[in-house]
């Protein structure tokens, strides 16, 4: 607002707000209209700057202050607050600069402070990074002083209030049909699947998607740093997430923790939203324990990067042989999915491998589908391991076509 500084009126109304009870939207509201209606003076409003005060004075208090109304806004896809003064968002592929900014840096430390006090996680100047996420499932990322040196760093990164089904992501280009109705196939019969890409190329979306063939008679258990997948159609879920170490000596419980508890939960199927470290070696002996048809991802810059990725995390956690490593992936993990976030800032599946098995020490995979330099995604092979194919479907299946 240009001609009624908001400061001022927050200042006034938290004045006014009994802070040491609980309130209702209602009560806040009646504050709020009585300072606009009656106590203020000093500043004569039009109608439209006295409905706009209401709703950010509202938002202030009760919301998440100037984020509130970006994160109304489904077109913004994300939002990156770099200090009180200085907020860009993401819309449409694009990144500007928003035209609105916090009052001031206590402000802005608050909306942070409630956004990982609802998760139960704390950010302080002894813990100055923490991920969060938001109700609606928005991942949050936040860094603060020291760390810092402009001030609380806020980023917001949202998901569509709808999960993004498989058909739209065909209809957007990232996945050609052909191509989907081979990984529905691969679902249903049970391949682990692991997907990798960079920050932003669709993991958690294409993992959803996937998620949607899924058996509905299974029992599933979703692993996550934060929760993030909304898994549809399935009753017999359960959902896991990772909480970090508290000021009240709350235990750190990790997603390594998670997934050995979950393989004593008689899991058909163990999702595990993104592996980041020691935790891989974990989910490659839940896939090699008969879980079949797990899935996970992990960040990389290809199919192969991603069997490096593994190897790496591996040895993170456990002090193995690189061999013995090398033998838990290729028994373990089937397929790998390569996504990727195109110049114009689309999303598409660039690569499909098979893991075949071991050759003189190395991993060996099998390309089946390659997006060409037309930008076409093509199939290259057939599947080279079909024994859980035709135990779903029958020999006689059509490997080509999926179902």
């Amino acid at each position: 607002m240009e001609t009624v500084p908001l400061r001022e009126f927050r200042e006034m109304l938290l004045q006014k707000l009994d802070i040491t009870k609980e309130l209702t939207d209602g009560e806040i509201l009646e504050a709020i209209d009585t300072l606009i209606l009656i106590d203020n003076k000093d500043y004569p409003l039009t109608l439209r700057q006295k409905v706009r005060l209401r709703e950010e004075l509202f938002s202030s208090v009760r919301k998440l202050d100037v984020l509130q109304d970006m994160l109304d806004d489904d077109s913004i896809t994300e939002i990156m607050v770099n200090g009180p003064d200085s907020i860009f968002i993401e819309r449409d592929g694009k990144i500007r600069k928003h035209d609105k900014s916090f009052t001031s840096r206590e402000k802005l430390e608050d909306v942070i402070q409630q956004i990982v006090g609802k998760c139960n996680r704390i950010v302080n100047e002894s813990v100055p990074i923490v991920d969060a996420r938001l109700e609606g499932g928005a991942r949050v990322n936040a860094v603060v002083p020291p760390v810092a040196l402009n001030g609380p760093v806020l980023t917001i990164r949202r998901f569509p209030d709808r999960p993004i089904t498989m058909d739209r992501l065909i209809a957007w280009g990232s996945i050609t049909e052909e191509c989907a109705d081979f990984m529905k196939s691969l679902v249903e019969a049970g391949y682990s699947i692991v997907i990798g890409g960079g920050t932003g190329s669709g993991k958690t979306t294409f993992l959803g998607a996937l998620s949607e063939y899924i058996p509905k008679d299974e029992r599933l258990i979703t692993i996550e740093d934060n929760a993030e997948l909304k898994i549809q159609g399935i009753d017999n879920l359960i959902r896991l997430e990772a909480k970090n170490a508290n000021s009240e000596g709350r235990q750190e419980v990790t997603i390594r923790e998670l997934i050995r508890t979950a393989l004593r939960m008689r899991p058909d199927r163990i999702i595990v939203g993104e592996c980041r470290g020691a935790e891989a070696l974990d989910m490659l002996q839940a896939m090699n324990t008969g879980h079949d048809g797990s899935l996970g991802t992990l960040h990389a810059n290809s199919c192969v990067d991603m069997l490096l990725r593994l190897e790496t995390m591996v040895l993170m956690g456990a002090n193995l042989p690189l061999e013995a490593i090398r033998r838990q992936i290729a028994s373990g993990v089937d397929v790998l999915v390569h996504l990727a976030r195109m110049r114009d800032k689309t999303r598409k599946v660039l690569e499909i491998s098979e893991v075949i098995g071991m050759d003189r020490g190395e991993i060996v995979t099998r390309t089946l589908f390659r997006r060409n330099k037309e930008g076409i995604l093509m199939r290259t092979a057939d599947l080279t391991h079909t024994e859980k194919w035709e135990r779903t479907f029958g020999k006689k299946q059509d490997l080509r076509k999926g179902r």
